[in-house]
């Protein structure tokens, strides 16, 4: 995946006796050995302990660079938590919005700000047609832990509070989806073409051995961001797929993706119950669904009432 900068955390040492994790840390230097990874430094550490955390922090502070923030660009927020903080019983002028949690990845996001959220609400109609509308809300608060902010910038997690209905935002139900500035998103798609790279080996798992290559009509587990989805492989040539998604995302051309498969296990609906991941892709080109295969994507950019705010 072309990282620059790796640290290997040799965890739960206060479990194994001194010359067994001796072993394994000789052990996991031999197999870094000729791979990117190779002369990264491994550190032994207990987690639960905190034994060398000191040791790692250190590491991150002194030796990985800091990233580079885009401050310019419209927002862009990945939701990776969601929630309603009402309590039972709430009052009808004391219920306050949903709360939406992620990393921005670029912009900054202002306190009263108007956004949205992609792909919204995802409903099929009569004809099993997949139709998503974004969910348009404004900003009322932002908080970093437990400090209240007017504006967010990019770095660290960060809570949104909304105007939105919260039971749009209970129990995690907008994980995965993305959040910006009212009409500049990206695109929602129910079908991808990516550019992939297979891991050589398989490790770690029962059946250990070489990866197969991708096969047509094959499920697979996809993960964009924060966004969890069954895909379909339709079409495979050399080292380009092209996937039928289970439920619609939104990304942009030039996102990263990991593919997992199921190895060993039963798969029930979309979810894998044994996954190994095995490879990673680029994404190459998007398409939408066509529609003789009767499942299109239809984007609302407008305000609706259907989408249940109050602004």
């Amino acid at each position: 995946m072309r990282l620059k900068h790796i640290i290997i955390l040799q965890n739960k040492i206060d479990l194994v006796q001194e010359s067994v994790a001796l072993n394994q840390h000789e052990a996991i230097q031999k197999f870094i050995e000729g791979t990117i990874a190779g002369g990264a430094p491994v550190v032994p550490i207990s987690a639960q302990l905190k034994y060398n955390i000191d040791v790692v922090c250190e590491y991150i502070v002194n030796k990985i660079p800091i990233p580079e923030r885009n401050f310019i660009d419209p927002p862009n927020m990945i939701i990776i938590r969601s929630f309603d903080v009402n309590k039972p019983g709430a009052e009808v002028d004391e219920i306050k919005g949903g709360v939406a949690g992620g990393s921005i990845l670029k912009g900054v996001l202002r306190v009263g700000q108007k956004i949205e959220v992609r792909p919204g609400i995802v409903v099929k109609d009569e004809s099993n047609n997949i139709k998503c509308t974004p969910i348009f809300l404004r900003i009322i608060s932002l908080y970093a832990e437990a400090n209240e902010l007017q504006f967010a910038a990019p770095g660290g997690l960060i809570g949104v509070g909304t105007t939105v209905d919260p039971t749009l935002t209970q129990a995690d139900r907008l994980v995965g989806q993305v959040l910006g500035e009212w009409g500049v998103l990206p695109e929602v798609y129910l079908e991808l073409e990516i550019n992939f790279f297979l891991l050589r080996l398989l490790l770690g798992v029962r059946i250990e051995g070489r990866v197969t290559k991708l096969t047509k009509g094959e499920v697979l587990m996809l993960n964009i961001g924060s966004m969890s989805v069954g895909a379909r492989v339709v079409a495979v040539k050399n080292d380009v797929a092209k996937l039928q998604l289970m439920s619609p995302v939104c990304t942009s051309k030039g996102e990263k993706v990991a593919l997992s498969r199921d190895i060993g296990g039963l798969l029930v609906g979309v979810r894998f119950r044994q996954v190994t991941l095995w490879n990673y892709g680029r994404l190459h080109r998007e398409h939408t669904k066509r529609k003789k295969q009767r499942r299109e994507v239809d984007v609302l950019r407008k305000f609706s009432r259907q989408s249940n705010v109050v602004w």
